[in-house]
């Protein structure tokens, strides 16, 4: 596993995400398996020896929670992931984010149909949300 940082990293599409490592290795994963893969405490749970102080907790549906609107790297071991529902506790480890990338790269056919499908998606959708 890999715990050196990407040589690039860039989002082809609003909800893709690329990047490349010095070994080779390159791949293009859906932003919404970012996010689901956060790995705070909120997200994840906490647990410190035998006591649990919370239990994870899913991503719930809300607007904006899958738009990516940060990235930024932290020191020279991690990256730090801001969503567009104010959600930025979340540190990934180079380690992390390799792994998130192996295990969610998208061949070639998945990303043609996910590009096809947001173009040709004509709906105009919104949210009114009352609080």
């Amino acid at each position: 596993m890999s715990k050196e940082s990407p040589i690039k990293i860039k989002r082809p599409e609003q909800f893709l995400l690329f990047a490349e490592w010095n070994d080779g290795y390159k791949a293009t994963i859906s932003i919404e398996k970012l996010r689901k893969a956060c790995p705070c405490a909120e997200c994840t749970g906490e647990k410190i020896g035998d006591i649990i102080y919370s239990l994870p907790k899913p991503v719930k549906f809300e607007p904006r929670v899958y738009e990516l609107t940060a990235l930024k790297p932290v020191g020279n071991y991690a990256i730090a992931a801001s969503w567009g529902n104010g959600h930025d506790t979340g540190i990934y480890s180079w380690e992390l984010f390799r792994l998130i990338f192996e295990k969610n790269a998208l061949n070639d056919d998945q990303l043609k149909d996910l590009i096809n499908i947001q173009k040709n998606d004509k709906r105009n959708i919104s949210f009114n949300i009352i609080k």
